[in-house]
């Protein structure tokens, strides 16, 4: 489940008309949500507040062993028009699982975003500051974002403490999506890293929605296909380690036009360690998605396999409620409720080991409760157990 930091930052680029899912580092961001999800370990709570739509505060309380903690405080210069309340925001917002993909939207003209006044423009880039001190290690953690221009995006991204090489190290990453194609350039105080990703979407491009291809000209100009295949790579390179890396992979997801099961594919390779990796992850139901990822190295022949699924417990309509929506007229207000009791998630992979999380909304709280167990330690099948408790006011 999301932190309620996250769930802000989150809001704060979709509110910019930022896409996430347009860049090479979210190639898999499907498969990773349903078999790589976090299970809590111990006990901890989560108290936060969206006090004013630019301001937001959380603070964190732990037990694993020794007890830990953190405060967080977060300004946006957008205004966030969003549901904060623990009671009001809706599961499956804050609940990471199958990812539908939206087809691409054009890029903004910069003129759009101009206001001008007496002759002046007084517009001003949208910004998020976010930081967070760990306790009682005193880490910082901060991240500055910055929308330079509607195709452009710049994440600064610091950390401070002093058991890291040179008391703390920053990332700079500068994202640019023209819909059709995005790219990333990005370097790393740690070992002075500089890399480069991109990513190409293949078919539609929506910079030019009525001038495509004659192979690929749909019957109706607003009348998309179905799917989209996407290619990208990255590579990085450290000076000081005089050490890199190179990595490729595609995808290929269905489009909410897709008249049946919505599906995605990837397949991504590291040509250098010689490890391939393929994922496909099926929504089965309104209720059900599942998913397997196979890993295997050329050079040494091991493979890995991995399965899961998340099956989602909704609220059983009823009849005055179904009878009151379509009542409703165009202008009224409408309080809409959450029909999600909660999300059960499951993954095991050849190695024996199982995790288990269930995640739902007991009165105003939003609860975590998950395990993990290896099969293979008879004596001692359970790993661990841990219960995440989140209140948002």
């Amino acid at each position: 489940m999301l932190e309620f930091m996250d769930y802000v930052q989150t809001a704060f680029l979709a509110q910019s008309r930022w896409n996430i899912d347009n860049s090479y580092a979210s190639l898999t961001t499907t498969a990773h949500h349903l078999l790589d999800f976090h299970i809590p370990q111990g006990l901890r709570l989560h108290v936060s507040s969206l006090s004013s739509p630019r301001f937001a505060t959380s603070y964190t309380l732990g037990s694993r062993g020794v007890v830990d903690g953190s405060l967080s405080f977060l300004y946006s210069s957008a205004g966030l028009s969003i549901a904060s309340t623990s009671r009001s925001v809706h599961l499956e917002s804050v609940v990471r699982g199958y990812r539908h993909l939206q087809e691409l939207q054009r890029p903004d003209e910069r003129h759009w975003n101009e206001i001008w006044h007496a002759g002046r423009r007084v517009d001003r880039k949208d910004a998020l500051l976010y930081g967070r001190l760990y306790l009682p290690t005193s880490t910082l953690e901060a991240l500055y974002l910055r929308r330079i221009s509607p195709t452009r995006l710049l994440r600064l991204n610091c950390v401070s403490d002093g058991a890291l090489p040179n008391g703390g190290s920053v990332l700079a990453l500068l994202q640019n999506d023209y819909g059709k194609y995005s790219t990333e350039y990005l370097y790393s105080t740690d070992s002075a890293l500089l890399g480069l990703r991109g990513l190409y979407n293949f078919g539609y491009d929506p910079r030019v929605p009525y001038h495509q291809p004659s192979a690929r000209l749909p019957a109706h100009p607003w009348d998309h296909q179905s799917g989209r295949l996407s290619a990208g790579a990255e590579a990085y390179f450290s000076p000081v380690n005089k050490s890199g890396g190179v990595s490729c992979g595609l995808r290929f997801t269905t489009l909410p036009t897709h008249t049946g099961f919505p599906y995605t594919m990837t397949l991504t390779v590291n040509p250098l360690m010689g490890n391939l990796s393929s994922t496909y992850a099926v929504k089965a139901g309104r209720n059900l998605a599942l998913c397997s990822r196979f890993d295997f190295n050329v050079y040494s022949y091991e493979s890995d396999v991995v399965v899961g699924m998340e099956l989602w417990q909704r609220k059983q309509a009823s009849v005055d409620v179904a009878w009151a929506s379509k009542l409703v007229r165009p202008g009224w207000s409408k309080v809409v409720e959450d029909d999600v009791n909660g999300v059960l998630k499951a993954q095991m992979d050849n190695n024996g080991k199982v995790g288990l999380l269930w995640e739902c909304r007991i009165k105003e709280l939003l609860v975590s409760l998950g395990a993990a167990f290896d099969l293979k330690k008879r004596e001692r099948m359970l790993g661990s157990v841990g219960v995440e408790v989140s209140y948002s006011s």
